[in-house]
């Protein structure tokens, strides 16, 4: 299934344009002065544009999810400057995400940073970490990638991270 993304509504927009310019035209011919090859060319560039923003859309399952993923590069895109984990601390730490049918648990260095409960739709992994005090905080995981055993996933907001994990055989 394919999600369109804002090359679409720009190329919408860019059809309303041309519907605009057609109109006007009739009114101020000498002002607008567009050969149909330019026109033809620009409703295929405005065409490859909305082809190319659409963006393969993952529907999850959480079978899909079940077993052990180890990291293997975590991006924080959005720090200033952007940074990243080295890959010596990724192979020292050996961090990894466990799914099972009804848990989530994040591993780093040997211990359990954060656990919890999670459920998944469309291409989101909603979850749900147990805080001490029997607190809890909800946040999701959206997963850019899954194919094969390749897991690739983001959380949002200024301290987002951009994960990719391996599945453990």
């Amino acid at each position: 299934m394919l999600q369109f993304g804002t090359g679409f509504l720009f190329t919408k927009y860019a059809f309303s344009i041309i519907y605009l310019q057609q109109n006007l035209t009739k009114l101020f011919p000498q002002m607008f002065m567009f050969t149909l090859m330019n026109r033809n060319l620009l409703i295929i560039f405005l065409l490859l544009i909305a082809v190319c923003s659409c963006k393969h859309k993952i529907e999850l399952k959480a079978a899909d999810l079940y077993g052990k993923w180890n990291y293997v590069k975590v991006e924080n895109p959005f720090a200033h400057p952007p940074d990243s984990v080295k890959h010596d601390e990724i192979v020292s730490e050996k961090p990894y995400i466990l799914f099972t049918k009804d848990s989530l648990q994040m591993w780093w260095g040997g211990g359990i940073l954060s656990h919890g409960s999670y459920h998944v739709s469309a291409d989101s992994i909603h979850y749900t970490e147990v805080l001490p005090g029997g607190k809890t905080r909800e946040f999701p995981f959206i997963v850019t990638k899954l194919e094969g055993n390749e897991l690739v996933f983001e959380t949002t907001g200024p301290d987002g991270s951009l994960v990719t994990t391996v599945k453990e055989k």
